[in-house]
């Protein structure tokens, strides 16, 4: 499955959700509920192909963020593919509300990293550099997501795997910073508010297929992004 969904070199930012047919991403508020051991094995590649993880605080708040550490699976994985055990995390919030005594910070061993902008509160910023974590201001009033995957990449984290939410998938799209839309497929209708995109786009983004596999009736979708 690595060759699969190995990217060339350079900057790239893949986007890594789970839908149901009717574009629901949660039952009960989580992403598990549509879950399959094909979509997590999915997970788990993406994330040792990766430079680093992007994600929404909320995101993370609610699927319980953790660290990825050496000993975890993804950290044997990527120890495998001769890359870094550690992988950070990079939290996307606009009011830098990261919680520094959170095992995804304090658990860190490459230093979680929190994108927020000017606007947010200097003494939140200034506790989580303080408890670690490596703090990019991209923005004034909001993030600037072009300026933060530069900044990523100014680091060396060039390929960017992205976790959602909702929210930060529809402002990646809007800032024209998708590469790729990794989509797993389940088959089963859910209904209900929590969908892949909250609202409508500026323009309706082009997706070209380039790859379809099949698992217990789940489909793992590659699409490439065009503006």
């Amino acid at each position: 499955m690595v060759e699969a969904y190995r990217l060339p070199g350079g900057r790239a930012l893949r986007v890594n959700f789970v839908t149901s047919l009717d574009g629901s991403i949660a039952v009960d508020g989580r992403s598990a509920g549509l879950g399959s051991p094909g979509d997590k094995r999915v997970f788990r590649v993406l994330r040792a192909l990766a430079d680093v993880v992007l994600v929404g605080h909320g995101t993370a708040a609610e699927e319980q963020y953790r660290a990825v550490l050496p000993e975890s699976t993804v950290g044997r994985l990527r120890s495998a593919l001769g890359r870094p055990a550690p992988l950070p995390v990079a939290v996307v919030s606009r009011r830098a509300a990261l919680d520094p005594a959170s095992r995804l910070v304090a658990d860190a061993v490459a230093p979680t990293i929190l994108v927020t902008c000017a606007s947010a509160d200097a003494g939140r910023r200034t506790a989580l550099a303080d408890a670690g974590v490596d703090v990019l201001v991209c923005g004034d009033d909001d993030v600037d997501l072009p300026a933060a995957v530069s900044a990523l990449a100014e680091r060396g984290l060039e390929q960017v795997t992205c976790e959602g939410g909702p929210q930060l998938l529809h402002a990646a799209l809007t800032a024209e910073v998708v590469d790729e839309l990794d989509l797993s497929i389940a088959p089963a209708l859910v209904g209900g508010p929590e969908r892949l995109l909250p609202g409508a786009l500026p323009a309706p983004a082009r997706l070209e297929l380039r790859q379809v596999l099949e698992e217990d009736g789940v489909l793992f979708t590659r699409y490439a992004v065009g503006s």
